[in-house]
């Protein structure tokens, strides 16, 4: 395992994020401080919620098309980027190895322990195919990923989405540094609809969501010996139409403070006052397209599902 964030720097970057996100104005908290152990298995339940549409939707992208993919790609290195357990990426090894061209498989992911088991259980369906799993920050390390004949990088569950127009354009940018002549980059987008469904989507009756959203204050409380109260905290999911995405918030009951030890700091919320947790921009095709030439990148082929509510792009240097 190539690791290129170590515990210490990760506890490091969540001080700083969370000092800035919450002595800004608004105040805000990354998304990516979700998944710990528990906000991985809430999220879990959220994928089979039946509001919740896009993984199962990506999923059924990826089991039509995914021979396609590896046809055209013929990768012989398959890097998923916030790799998680993996699953769906399945797909794709079955298929690149049905082509014959599959060599390597490269997990990326800042959680050293769900990489070592995905590993692990990668390497056991796939005998021969050798799993290199690096641990690292997308949005920081994509120079680190290990240079090979035709790579696939792939980015699935449209997390893309979580980064604001700036910080896409960066990654997007990094992605094709680390691109060369014959690899490819497949992404995955949630794309812009009905905003009763998207909010549904992130509102779901159950209120798994509501306790996903509300374990980032967990994570602080327990990392940097904080005080917050969940319970005083309402989730909120809202659609803003002029950027095109849905924003997490967590809303204060009232007028209260908290204290985070760590960081010698007292935060105040008035009542009613909002704590923006994430931010998921929905896209559509033309947005993807303008946004991939950008950072030069041609997009050669678009897939959605018959209603249109997701899509995977497929994308090459140039």
């Amino acid at each position: 395992m190539d690791v290129y964030l170590d515990p210490g720097a990760l506890a490091d970057q969540l001080a700083t994020d969370v000092r800035a996100g919450l002595t800004a104005s608004p105040k805000t908290l990354p998304p990516k401080y979700f998944y710990d152990a528990r906000g991985s298995e809430l999220f879990d339940e959220i994928t089979r919620l039946p509001e919740y549409y896009p993984t199962r939707t990506e999923r059924a992208i990826l089991d039509e098309h995914a021979q396609d993919i590896a046809e055209i790609t013929r990768a012989e290195t398959l890097v998923e980027l916030g790799s998680g357990t993996s699953e769906k990426t399945r797909l794709l090894l079955r298929a690149l190895r049905a082509t014959g061209t599959l060599a390597r498989f490269v997990p990326f992911d800042v959680d050293p322990a769900v990489l070592k088991d995905a590993s692990a259980a990668v390497a056991d369906e796939f005998p021969g195919l050798d799993v290199q799993p690096v641990v690292g920050d997308f949005e920081r390390h994509l120079h680190s990923l290990p240079v090979s004949p035709r790579r696939l990088l792939a980015f699935l569950g449209s997390t893309i989405g979580n980064l604001d127009p700036a910080q896409r354009a960066g990654f997007l940018g990094a992605v094709r540094s680390t691109l060369e002549v014959g690899d490819a980059f497949l992404l995955g987008t949630d794309l812009v609809k009905a905003p009763s469904r998207l909010i549904a989507a992130y509102d779901d009756a159950a209120g798994v969501t509501a306790a996903f959203n509300k374990n980032v204050l967990t994570v602080v409380n327990r990392d940097l010996g904080a005080d917050f109260d969940p319970d005083e905290f309402d989730h909120v999911a809202a659609w803003h139409g002029e950027h095109e995405w849905i924003e997490m918030r967590l809303r204060s009951r009232q007028e209260q403070a908290v204290h985070i030890d760590a960081l010698d700091l007292v935060v105040r919320f008035a009542r009613g006052e909002e704590l923006r947790t994430e931010i998921s921009a929905k896209f559509r095709r033309e947005t993807v397209e303008r946004e991939l030439s950008a950072a030069g990148l041609r997009l050669t082929h678009w897939w959605t599902d018959p209603a249109g509510d997701f899509a995977l792009s497929l994308s090459v240097p140039g």
